[in-house]
């Protein structure tokens, strides 16, 4: 009978020009170059697939966790918050890229079988989340200057200018974005999302795009990946403050809480933010427990491939 060989585990921290790869079975760090010669090289030293536990940093591990999920390994990405919270957990005293190496050997070794496996993106869908995020990046400098740049006597012409040029640059990025969702053919999809009161086209760009990202199990599950789900933190008789999980892409999150300010005027939702209101809720609660009902109803318009259809309102829940 063939013996059932385990896979080998190892934890990669990403730096811009390095990665640092902990082998759990040797215990054993070495530093490679974050290049494509240096990644490709270590990958064929390996013997068979191994499990790859890879720190997410920006953009600086996409390099490696592609090329190793091409080669046929097990990539699971972590990120740098959840690896904060279990180093604290364990007792590791010490922060540095060889211990962090270690550290997340040992979280894919005892925490796998809870973990899911990494994919890549159609590369369609990376271009669009990666202009999402550039033009969420625009926007906040945007503001910013506006913020900034005001009552400079002699400047205020050029500061305009300046803040204009922003405003065609978000623009032009709105308009590739539309272009991209038509290519990637949620043409449809976008018109069940923006059939929702409130919802505008960024916003039902946002959430088709959120919904491709995975298979949802439920309307939870989505609320969970969008990072709209509650963190509950209760002991005895102590009952802690409820507050957002606040996982997955925030620009998401801003997207939809703009579209709840423009939904709690609408005659459809205005009754619920308002039985919100009198509740106790804060406008901000209010408004943010108005956005997961969007994008509960999103989901449920995506899921069916249908278009939101009001129905009179025989509670306020």
């Amino acid at each position: 009978m063939t013996k059932r060989v385990a896979k080998r585990t190892y934890g990669v921290d990403v730096a811009k020009a390095w990665l640092d790869i902990h082998s759990a079975e040797d215990n054993e760090v070495v530093r490679i170059d974050n290049d494509v010669g240096a990644i490709e090289r270590w990958l064929r030293s390996l013997c068979g697939p191994v499990r790859l536990s890879v720190e997410a940093t920006n953009t600086f591990h996409e390099l490696f966790i592609a090329h190793a999920y091409q080669q046929g390994h097990h990539v699971y990405v972590v990120d740098a918050l959840k690896l904060s919270r279990y180093r604290d957990a364990v007792g590791c005293r010490a922060k540095t890229d060889q211990h962090d190496a270690a550290l997340l050997a040992r979280y894919l070794c005892r925490e796998y079988q809870q973990l899911k496996l990494w994919k890549p993106l159609d590369l369609r869908q990376t271009a669009f989340w990666r202009m999402l995020k550039r033009r969420a990046t625009v926007v906040h400098t945007s503001t910013r200057l506006r913020q900034s740049l005001t009552d400079l006597g002699m400047l205020d012409s050029a500061s305009k200018a300046l803040i204009e040029h922003c405003q065609q640059l978000i623009r032009q990025l709105e308009r590739e974005l539309m272009a991209s969702a038509r290519e990637l053919g949620w043409v449809e999809e976008l018109k069940y999302s923006r059939s929702i009161p409130g919802i505008g086209p960024l916003s039902a760009m946002g959430l088709v795009a959120a919904f491709h990202r995975g298979t949802f199990r439920s309307a939870d599950a989505f609320i969970a990946f969008l990072g709209l789900d509650v963190r509950v933190r209760d002991s005895g008789r102590f009952r802690g403050r409820r507050k957002l999980t606040k996982k997955g892409e925030p620009e998401i999150r801003r997207l939809l809480y703009n579209a709840a300010m423009a939904a709690c005027r609408d005659p459809y939702w205005k009754p619920y933010y308002l039985s919100l209101r009198n509740r106790g809720f804060s406008g901000t609660a209010a408004l943010v427990a108005l956005s997961r009902k969007l994008a509960r109803v999103a989901f449920a318009l995506l899921s069916q491939q249908t278009s939101f259809t009001p129905k009179p309102r025989t509670g306020l829940a």
